[in-house]
């Protein structure tokens, strides 16, 4: 039996009796092997559930950051703030004390040229100094720029380098070209929740992670 060929749009009415194949030909039910119509009717099934879920956690979330930015707003009126402002990292809690919402403002950072020099200054700071000192150094630069992978560079490392207090002329302006080297690119915010049972109890993370749900 021929396989009708469609170039058509694929969200056309499929008829009865046929399916769609990954190249857009309508083949009659009869020729598709049953454990292929039972993995196409499985994944229809997963994927629809998933369809809702996710249009359902984008409502709550644009309807979470609304009703927090209300709230704020509430409160810059009740303190008679005029201007309103950024909104920062903030913890929302409820009367008992037993569950916090917190939202997290995290900046996304690039490196400028400057970090090059920077790891230059460093480099010629190890060849001066004692092998004992630069063989410590040398471990914290070497986790910091991430030498078996060019370009890339540790963030939380490279910040532990500047808070070194080292009295060498070309460690200080190694620093300061790492902070020159730093550039807000944007910032994304995060939600969180956490629950207890009570105030002596740890908060507990409430998860909209599927990948984290049940230990997954």
């Amino acid at each position: 039996m021929n396989i009708e060929s469609s170039d058509t749009n694929p969200a056309q009415t499929i008829p009865a009796g046929y399916l769609m194949d990954a190249k857009g030909r309508l083949v009659p039910e009869s020729l598709i092997k049953d454990h292929q119509r039972l993995e196409d009717d499985l994944v229809r099934k997963i994927m629809g559930h998933a369809v809702d879920l996710s249009d359902q956690i984008a409502r709550f979330h644009a309807h979470t950051f609304s009703d927090m930015a209300t709230f704020m707003d509430l409160l810059e009126e009740k303190y008679g703030m005029t201007k309103g402002g950024k909104k920062g990292n903030v913890t929302f809690s409820s009367f008992d004390g037993c569950m916090r919402v917190q939202i997290n403002i995290q900046d996304h950072l690039e490196f400028g040229p400057e970090l090059q020099i920077a790891k230059g200054l460093i480099d010629e700071c190890i060849a001066d100094w004692s092998s004992e000192m630069s063989d410590k150094i040398m471990a914290l630069v070497n986790h910091a720029f991430n030498v078996d992978k060019a370009g890339q560079v540790n963030r939380e490392a490279l910040f532990s380098l500047r808070r070194l207090d080292i009295d060498d002329p070309k460690w200080r302006a190694a620093v300061a070209a790492i902070n020159d080297s730093i550039r807000t690119i944007g910032s994304k915010a995060y939600i969180r929740f956490y629950r207890r049972i009570n105030v002596q109890d740890k908060w507990v993370a409430v998860t909209i992670d599927l990948a984290k749900v049940g230990g997954r």
